[in-house]
């Protein structure tokens, strides 16, 4: 796809342990063409783990993209009259996040960006990263599986083993599910195994 005159909204949300496998891929964004607008959680904004710094995602967010961080439900509001974002994709998408967008919160920046997205009837695509997928999150992603004009990030489970309800994106497949999500239809398979656990 020809990303030239695209903007997407890359939005990221607290699952820490996946921003450096998804920072590739808003990167594979910007080499291919499209601006990206990032936008983040107040989890990404305010907090330091043991993966890394608030200060230093925020700098390769900034970095990468060249565009200030829509970090406030003030500043994502204007993204739905402005009608800025042809497509946008929040990875990782947390349990929380998915829970509040399936149940109408507009708590946070990248819930209100994702509320103005929807409102555009432009299309949403989430890249999940939940420890309870299979768990009482099950509920929230069966509503949001058949919302209109929300697309899913091919996922599985990461380690069965060890967290049976746990689910996540493969998030290789980001820019490939928000090309097929802007002609309106679902990357398939969109239920695959995370990666060969058995091997692993």
């Amino acid at each position: 796809m020809n990303w030239q005159g695209k903007t997407v909204g890359f939005a990221l949300t607290g699952s820490h342990c996946t921003f450096a496998e998804t920072m590739p891929h808003i990167q594979a964004f910007v080499d291919q063409g499209a601006r990206v607008i990032p936008i983040a959680s107040q989890t990404l904004m305010t907090t330091d783990t043991r993966f890394g710094t608030s200060e230093n995602w925020q700098k390769q967010l900034k970095d990468i993209t060249g565009n200030d961080i829509i970090s406030t439900i003030v500043d994502a509001e204007p993204l739905g009259p402005s009608k800025l974002l042809d497509v946008m994709v929040i990875a990782p998408c947390t349990g929380n996040t998915t829970s509040r967008l399936a149940n109408a919160m507009t708590d946070s920046p990248v819930l209100m960006a994702a509320k103005a997205q929807m409102r555009n009837q432009r299309p949403l695509v989430l890249a999940i990263s939940t420890n309870d997928g299979l768990g009482l999150n099950a509920a929230n992603i069966a509503k949001l599986l058949v919302a209109k004009n929300i697309y899913f990030v091919p996922f599985g489970q990461d380690a069965p083993h060890v967290k049976p309800n746990s689910l996540v994106a493969r998030m290789e497949l980001v820019v490939e599910t928000c090309a097929a999500a802007l002609e309106h239809k679902q990357l398939q398979p969109m239920v695959i195994e995370k990666f060969n656990y058995m091997n692993a």
